[in-house]
């Protein structure tokens, strides 16, 4: 999945980007607090994409 469509599929989500790293950003959940880095390589594999999901609270187990 392209990284531009994965931030806009967040954000529609209602996630937020509470800062900037060198390598990573990080998103935030604001319905349960749980944060998660995103890489910044143009590609993103799909089974990450699942991975982060899951790890922000937004995908069932």
């Amino acid at each position: 999945m392209k990284r531009k469509e994965f931030i806009q599929q967040l954000s529609g989500i209602g996630c937020v980007l509470p800062r900037h790293g060198a390598r990573h950003d990080v998103y935030l959940n604001p319905l349960n607090g749980k944060k998660q880095p995103i890489l910044r390589h143009a590609e993103i594999h799909d089974k990450l994409v699942r991975h982060i999901l899951k790890q922000l609270g937004l995908m069932g187990k």
